[in-house]
């Protein structure tokens, strides 16, 4: 998802806060606001306390897939109104939800797993609320990418996280050539799907030697992590199952591990 470019305009601070819950952060005023909140990435006990009193006092809750977010709120014993929230109508339904949150109604934004808006739908819904000064308040949880990096063994002091790449070989190897020498370590999504066909492309275009390290079904029965060298990790991955969500992390060019 494009991010579009945001109008300069003034900064806007989240009023609510001055009313918030001290345990739960939920406003304790009449006035409307939207809640980012992360979700589990698998591993269900990860959902916050914080997170499930937010969802248990919302007025609706918008999501990517209704049926997965349902099953979720299920699990927890939680029944809320469902709403639809996904790349192909994010700016309508941005529109509809800030005019709830404007008539007092609190909104919960959140994605199938995960942080909302990182490689997920909902920038463009916080967008609007920073530029109308709707109070917009993070509930912290699971993130592929942090989770991933502290695990990882790679170096941690400053990343950069590409999201997905373009699915197009000639694409993959561009962005290769671009971050080369980046002297950061690299985080990247990837699908099932493409995992075998995007290793080849790192080996080919970053050397058997380069550091990488390979993260699949993280928090899941099926957790796996493999770090070392790009060559020996892609042998590794050939002689396992590809089937998961997988979190790629590249190595500065020269790490040893």
């Amino acid at each position: 998802m494009g991010q579009d470019s945001v109008d300069a305009g003034s900064a806007s601070s989240d009023a609510a806060g001055d009313g918030l819950s001290q345990a739960t952060g939920i406003p304790s005023g009449p006035g409307g606001c939207l809640f980012v909140v992360a979700t589990p990435i698998g591993n269900l006990g990860d959902m916050s306390q914080r997170a499930l009193a937010v969802l248990g006092a919302c007025d609706v809750v918008a999501c990517e897939d209704t049926r997965v977010s349902g099953r979720l709120l299920e699990h927890f014993g939680i029944r809320k109104p469902l709403l639809s929230y996904r790349d192909e109508n994010e700016l309508r339904q941005s529109e509809v939800l800030c005019g709830r949150m404007r008539a007092g109604e609190k909104v919960v934004l959140m994605s199938d797993a995960g942080v909302p808006t990182v490689s997920d739908p909902g920038f463009r819904m916080v967008r609007q609320c920073r530029r109308e000064g709707i109070p917009v308040i993070p509930i912290p949880g699971a993130s592929a990418v942090v989770t991933a990096l502290c695990c990882s063994g790679l170096p941690s002091d400053a990343f950069l996280f590409l999201g997905f790449l373009a699915p197009k070989t000639s694409a993959r190897i561009k962005a290769f050539q671009q971050y080369r020498d980046f002297p950061h370590t690299l985080i990247l999504y990837e699908s099932p799907h493409r995992i075998l066909k995007f290793m080849d492309d790192v080996v080919a275009e970053l050397g058997p030697d380069r550091v990488i390290c390979v993260c699949k079904e993280l928090t899941k029965l099926h957790e796996r992590v493999w770090t070392g060298t790009a060559g020996a990790v892609r042998e590794s991955l050939m002689k396992s199952s590809t089937k998961g969500e997988f979190v790629v992390l590249i190595a500065p060019s020269g790490y040893v591990v």
